[in-house]
């Protein structure tokens, strides 16, 4: 149910700079493949989007009491009628699709949640891009065990000055006892099938406080139904382990030498 964690770990290695790709060079001649990930900044979050896999990478937020506050409601009768709009920002051969859902057995799980956008109807509407979604389970995930964790990580803006939280998807692998060999694997859904169905979704906390005082936590959670009595501990990650697993680096102009971890600085308990 949960990844096993790696003994220990070296200290991150300082970020290389990100080097723009010169496609003036033989190579190059007759086009550039393009990269694999679209980055794009929306009203409350900034996110990176797989087009292979049809999954945001990463989705950031940040969260105060103040940009907490709104009365948004797409329950509301002035509220957009096209619910989990495809993405016009992507190239159409990249977008995941509403149909791709559609009889999979899976939720269109928010990466941003709506409840972190009820500042205005267009920053709650952009939540429900499909481009910030991905597949979950959702009797016991999505509209269960998830949600909570999402309540949970909006509760910190009550002990925390500043909440920066990055949400995304993880393919993690797992041992056939038979050959002792690890493989990943996972379905995909749509029609024709192009939407990956994560093993795992992850959450990475960061709680600040007088703008120098940082805890930082990190949680992996399988895509599956979760007892709710589940201690939100059992998910607990070393931000490293995810970092590895996910290819990315997390919060690295934090000095992790002078940061305290999240639950040992608060309660990590979940409200049903």
């Amino acid at each position: 149910m949960q990844p096993k964690q790696p003994a220990q770990f070296a200290a991150p290695a300082p970020r290389a700079p990100v080097q723009s790709p010169n496609t003036d060079n033989e190579f190059l001649k007759y086009g550039y493949p393009g990269p694999i990930s679209d980055f794009m900044v929306r009203s409350r979050y900034a996110a990176s989007y797989n087009r292979a896999l049809r999954n945001p990478s990463w989705v950031a937020e940040h969260l105060t009491r103040d940009n907490m506050k709104g009365t948004a409601d797409r329950a509301l009768p002035t509220a957009p009628t096209s619910p989990f709009p495809e993405d016009k920002s992507l190239p159409e051969q990249f977008r995941a699709l509403l149909k791709d859902y559609s009889g999979s057995g899976y939720d269109r799980g928010h990466m941003a949640p709506a409840g972190d956008a009820k500042i205005n109807m267009e920053a709650m509407t952009e939540t429900f891009l499909l481009s910030n979604m991905a597949p979950q389970v959702g009797i016991g995930f999505n509209r269960h065990y998830w949600a909570y964790l999402e309540g949970f990580v909006r509760d910190l803006t009550k002990q925390f000055d500043d909440i920066y939280v990055i949400t995304g998807s993880l393919f993690l692998p797992t041992k056939n006892e038979a050959t002792g060999k690890w493989t990943v694997t996972y379905e995909v859904i749509g029609n024709p099938p192009n939407v990956a169905v994560p093993t795992h979704f992850y959450k990475i906390i960061l709680g600040v406080t007088g703008g120098s005082n940082f805890a930082l936590g990190g949680f992996a959670l399988p895509n599956q139904k979760i007892d709710s009595k589940t201690e939100l501990s059992t998910f607990s990650q070393p931000i490293e382990y995810i970092e590895k697993a996910s290819g990315l680096t997390f919060f690295d102009k934090v000095d992790r030498s002078n940061v305290t971890e999240l639950c040992k600085q608060i309660a990590c308990t979940l409200t049903k």
